[in-house]
């Protein structure tokens, strides 16, 4: 896919509470034909089951976590529930001269740090209809234990409240999550189609 100068893709900046659905959302995108890449981030936590090196992290140790941001390879970092994360530069650029949009799929802390550095970019939050829903989504997904979850929710409400300071909020409807892809992808042609939209530098 070649990109078209006039309506460059864009990189969009996803953000939400743990277990709203940021990446069902984006693998929804991608089964109904949505241009978008998701580059690879860079972390210290153990893989969870299905995650591949290289498609969904990066996973390395501290000192090889540090020896990337000492070098500048990191858009950002940040340490979430005693790991380390970044998004490196590389993926990125990889990802956007495949012609197509770029999610950068990142916590509030994360997508805060990003908008110094990535200007140009869209930021989307992703809500959940409410707190007791995402109760359920984190109980569900079974990959934390109890007080795990108890501290990510303690913290869900503050995280939203942040990311509405500079972010576009799209609430992700319980059992619908179609209806959350259609306003994505009308938010992702307004946004394309804006005059004087550039390329956004990584």
């Amino acid at each position: 896919m070649t990109s078209d100068p006039s309506h460059p893709p864009l990189v969009i900046v996803l953000t939400g509470p743990s277990g709203v659905g940021k990446d069902a959302l984006v693998d929804r995108l991608v089964e109904v034909g949505v241009p978008v890449e998701r580059p690879a981030t860079m972390t210290t936590r153990a893989p969870r089951a299905g995650e591949l090196e290289g498609v969904h992290h990066y996973f390395v140790d501290r000192p090889e976590f540090q020896r990337n941001l000492g070098a500048g390879e990191l858009l950002e970092n940040a340490e979430v529930y005693g790991n380390l994360y970044g998004v490196p530069r590389k993926s990125v650029r990889a990802a956007l001269a495949s012609g197509r949009h770029v999610v950068i799929r990142v916590d509030v802390q994360g997508a805060e740090s990003l908008r110094a550095v990535l200007p140009g970019a869209l930021f989307v939050s992703l809500e959940p209809e409410s707190i007791e829903v995402l109760r359920a989504h984190l109980v569900a997904r079974a990959t934390e234990p109890d007080d795990v979850i108890a501290r990510r929710l303690a913290i869900a409400a503050d995280e939203i409240e942040r990311a509405r300071a500079f972010c576009v909020p799209i609430t992700n409807v319980e059992g619908n999550l179609d209806a959350t892809v259609t306003a994505v992808r009308n938010l992702l042609a307004l946004e394309q189609g804006r005059p004087g939209r550039e390329m956004v530098a990584v």
